[in-house]
């Protein structure tokens, strides 16, 4: 189920995650402790990953997703002699059942500052971007205000921080809204099908969380121009992406934050194969 950018910190993540979490006390956390160093429940020979099993481009139960390669290199850096998944779908209770169930041990991409889980530091950045035909009459357009999107007819999803730009710019009475919950074990991805409408002709533009909108935008018409909103007078369109752990598992924490570190150019190659739009903190674009 399709959630990143879910108010946001919770729909990216993973486009996030809209998830309710019970707190559970640290002593419950402790139970079984003795997996990993300084008492953690992390096990020291399998990377086991919390994740969606139809969520692509970020995850998948065949392994395509950029997560999914990601997992294979956190594995191959921390000595893991494999990875094992849980697989649940991102929504209500993810967290709750994976992770804090002590069933997995990471979640491959969470957004930075959401509570629900330990923030490993952050391993990319993107931002939400817009989407058009070129020689359509909006080439040079950059930001949501601009007059040329007057009258154009705008898809964007439902709830997400580019709908409040658009609103304050008067243009909501051209938006076309797309759900932000998507059953994608049932249905295409809400970005597969915004872009697919985009081609066709029901809307001029598209509006959607980066990492989503450059992989459906590849797959389905190389040609289209991906517009990352990093001019965007107001609003919140850049969020950083870290991986996300058990408040008890700092020493976990520490490793894979040393990993981020040593490894980032080749984690740049994979979200770059993937068409990512990577961003760095000026909001400059990171190609390599």
């Amino acid at each position: 189920m399709t959630a990143y950018g879910r108010s946001l910190l919770n729909w990216i993540g993973r486009c996030l995650v809209a998830v309710a979490i019970v707190a559970i006390p640290s002593s419950v956390l402790a139970q079984g402790a003795g997996l990993g160093a300084a008492g953690e429940l992390v096990d020291p020979d399998v990377l086991r990953v919390c994740a969606d099993p139809s969520n692509m481009p970020f995850s998948d139960e065949s392994g395509k997703g950029y997560e999914n390669k990601l997992a294979d290199l956190v594995a191959a850096k921390t000595g893991r002699k494999s990875v094992a998944y849980t697989w649940y779908p991102m929504a209500t209770g993810f967290v709750r059942n994976t992770l804090r169930s002590n069933r997995c041990d990471i979640i491959m991409g969470y957004a930075q500052g959401d509570e629900l889980v330990q923030n490993t530091n952050a391993y990319y950045r993107s931002t939400y971007v817009m989407i058009y035909k070129p020689g359509g009459g909006l080439d040079g357009v950059e930001t949501i205000e601009n007059t040329k999107l007057a009258g154009k007819k705008i898809g964007v999803v439902a709830g997400t921080p580019p709908a409040a730009n658009l609103a304050a710019a008067g243009y909501m009475r051209n938006v076309r809204p797309y759900p932000l919950m998507v059953d994608t074990r049932l249905a295409p991805s809400m970005a597969e099908v915004m872009i697919k409408e985009l081609k066709s002709g029901v809307i001029d533009v598209a509006i959607l969380w980066g990492p989503m909108a450059g992989y459906y935008a590849k797959e389905i018409d190389p040609n289209l121009v991906v517009i990352p909103l990093v001019k965007e007078k107001s609003g919140h369109m850049a969020y950083r992406i870290t991986m996300g752990v058990r408040p008890s598992d700092q020493e976990w924490k520490r490793t894979l934050n040393k990993v981020i570190r040593e490894n980032q150019a080749e984690i740049n190659k994979i979200l770059l194969d993937y068409q990512v739009p990577l961003i760095d903190e000026n909001n400059k674009p990171i190609t390599q």
